[in-house]
């Protein structure tokens, strides 16, 4: 087999692992959250709203969360300049997913939390 063709393993190329490596970081669920909640945000208010995350790091999010059509990036020619972020329909329907996942933990973290004082 090509060194290539190598690269190219079921975990690279596995749809799940590669979207959820796209928004499963620290930030992304936290800003899709509240952009489905405030509906639309501009950066300074996420930052705002998001005290311990650095501006970098949260471009950074932002950008990922834009490349992969989850947010919308709207710029406004005027100045100072003014850009907006919301959810894309794509970025809409993970929300109820990523809300099954916030009841699901807030049901078991009790429970994992006392195992991993085990």
């Amino acid at each position: 087999m090509k060194q290539t063709q190598q690269k190219n393993s079921i975990i690279e190329i596995c749809p799940v692992r590669n979207v959820v490596a796209r928004f499963g970081d620290k930030w992304s669920l936290l800003v899709l959250l509240l952009l489905h909640e405030q509906e639309v945000l501009r950066f300074n208010e996420l930052c705002r709203l998001i005290p311990d995350v650095s501006s970098r790091v949260l471009s950074g999010t932002l950008r990922s969360l834009e490349a992969d059509s989850l947010i919308d990036r709207k710029v406004y020619p005027v100045v100072p300049p003014k850009v907006e972020y919301r959810l894309t329909e794509t970025g809409r329907s993970l929300v109820p997913l990523i809300l099954q996942l916030t009841e699901w933990a807030q049901t078991h973290m009790p429970s994992i939390m006392r195992h991993r004082e085990l």
